[in-house]
């Protein structure tokens, strides 16, 4: 699974659905053997991003390169899968002959044992998918996209409707294979899928990319820290008139400060207050989303 182009190349694409553009002049470029988490609110236009990426969906404007080629070239080689939320199973089969029925689609593909221990689901080959948990046909679709064994792996939620072991189980077979050079893009609502597993994360907002580095990169843009303490009865309008408080949120008997001078605050709430228990965190992967992902920007 190696490759002198780069896995993907989306450049100036857009599309439109009437009034409504959904993806906004984004240009991306994605190394072979990259982990991508592409993230964004409902609406940003991840969805539409995939479905341009995958073939499934023409652009408007702009250019899309997948391994060198079209995605359609890809596709038909077999050097891209996808695993999406929804649909392509028939219920009355059992999960082994949705494999073995898929397998013959393929010039030359992995063995089925193989692609189901892989997913998770070789104990479930005897049974029949309409019989199958959510999590286990979303087990049975990453078992599908395996059998190829494809130079690039596109995701759209993937762990929807898994249990949190499952999910695990998922994410540490994926990171085996891009370990091994296989290239994975993944859109999810999971946040802390992307905080662990990412490489790079990409976050997009009205069908544009406002965001693209490292977790650590993309954490640092949220500037600031969290000041959690213990404050029974805690005077939420006085502290968010504190200087350089961003935020104050009320849990119970808990508050939590956003703040651009973490030490003031703590020093406040310990000498102006009955406040205990107090700590002071960095901003999480979640800040940094909220912040990037729902700021009203000029011109978006």
């Amino acid at each position: 699974m190696t490759s002198t182009h780069q896995a993907v190349e989306l450049h100036g694409l857009t599309k439109t659905f009437g009034a409504v553009t959904a993806v906004d002049g984004l240009s991306l470029r994605v190394q072979p053997g990259e982990v991508v988490a592409f993230l964004g609110p409902n609406g940003a236009g991840k969805t539409t991003t995939i479905d341009m990426l995958l073939g499934l969906a023409r652009p408007d404007a702009g250019t899309v390169r997948v391994l060198g080629g079209t995605p359609d070239e890809a596709v038909a080689r077999g050097r891209v899968a996808a695993v999406l939320q929804t649909g392509g199973l028939l219920k009355d089969l059992t999960v082994g002959e949705t494999v073995e029925m898929t397998a013959h689609f393929y010039r030359h593909t992995r063995p089925a044992a193989e692609v189901l221990e892989r997913a998770g689901i070789a104990d479930l080959a005897g049974r029949v998918v309409g019989r199958c948990s959510g999590g286990q046909q979303q087990r049975l679709r990453f078992a599908l996209a395996l059998l190829p064994d494809p130079d690039l792996m596109v995701l759209d939620e993937p762990t929807t409707g898994m249990d949190v072991e499952g999910r695990r189980d998922f994410w540490q077979a994926l990171r085996r294979d891009a370990r091994a050079g296989r290239t994975v893009i993944f859109a999810t609502h999971y946040l802390d899928e992307a905080d662990a597993y990412a490489d790079r994360i990409v976050l997009v907002r009205q069908g544009r990319v406002v965001a693209d580095g490292t977790t650590a990169e993309i954490k640092n843009l949220a500037a600031g820290r969290t000041v959690r303490a213990t404050l029974p009865g805690a005077d939420q309008a006085a502290l968010a008139a504190l200087p350089g408080v961003d935020a104050v949120e009320v849990r119970g008997d808990s508050v939590l400060v956003r703040t651009g001078d973490s030490d003031a605050i703590a020093r406040h709430l310990l000498t102006r207050t009955d406040a205990r228990d107090v700590e002071i965190t960095s901003r999480n992967l979640e800040d940094a989303f909220l912040a990037l992902t729902t700021a009203q920007q000029t011109g978006a």
